[in-house]
């Protein structure tokens, strides 16, 4: 079976007064990167779509579901590391504002309240259970950076960090067999992005 693996959407920047987790909407560059991925994956042969229950990624799923005319179904092991937090910033944000804050990060400072261990035993767990429910099919995850990161490490059996820029709604292929094998054909897929970069060229 293969699994293609779609990072979300570019979100706007949002913080919460109480502590609650802030979880942000797609910015309207995210929804137009959610647009041309969806159509560009309503070509192939989708047999269903999964997201994370997170707001940024299940809005990146909307188009390719509307296009392929299946539901989105939810799967919490996939969310990302940071849903608890009650603040996100996007890593370009990050890197420009808090240069500080994003060399810590990635260096391995992901959350001083984040057990990244168990975010990836998390992930992964999630990702075998659609794994082994979809047996010959291809299916679509619209997931995060981290979620990403923790399934391509456990593919290629390399200890697991971010080692993976992933780009917002990039396109990472997985290919699973029944005997257990697991194999990468393709990671941060962006070439669906390019209408963008030729509009900002004009």
């Amino acid at each position: 079976m293969q699994m293609i693996l779609v990072r979300h959407g570019l979100p706007i920047r949002k913080a919460t007064d109480d502590g609650t987790p802030a979880d942000p909407p797609l910015s309207e560059i995210g929804l137009e990167q959610a647009r041309l991925v969806g159509e560009w994956l309503s070509h192939e042969s989708i047999d269903r779509i999964y997201s994370s229950p997170m707001q940024r990624a299940h809005e990146t799923a909307q188009p390719l579901a509307a296009l392929a005319g299946l539901e989105v179904e939810f799967e919490d092991r996939v969310q990302e590391f940071d849903a608890e937090s009650p603040e996100y910033i996007p890593m370009e944000d990050l890197k420009r504002l808090h240069p500080e804050r994003w060399k810590q990060f990635v260096e391995g400072g992901y959350s001083s309240q984040t057990d990244f261990d168990a975010f990836v035993a998390t992930a992964t767990s999630g990702l075998q259970t659609l794994v082994d429910a979809n047996p010959s099919k291809r299916i679509a995850v619209f997931c995060h950076g981290g979620v990403i990161n923790a399934w391509a490490t456990h593919v290629l059996g390399i200890a697991p960090r971010l080692f993976l820029d992933a780009h917002y709604a990039s396109v990472n292929r997985f290919m699973a067999a029944s005997s257990g094998e697991r194999s990468i054909t393709s990671l941060n897929e962006v070439a669906h992005l390019r209408p963008m970069a030729s509009r900002a060229e004009r």
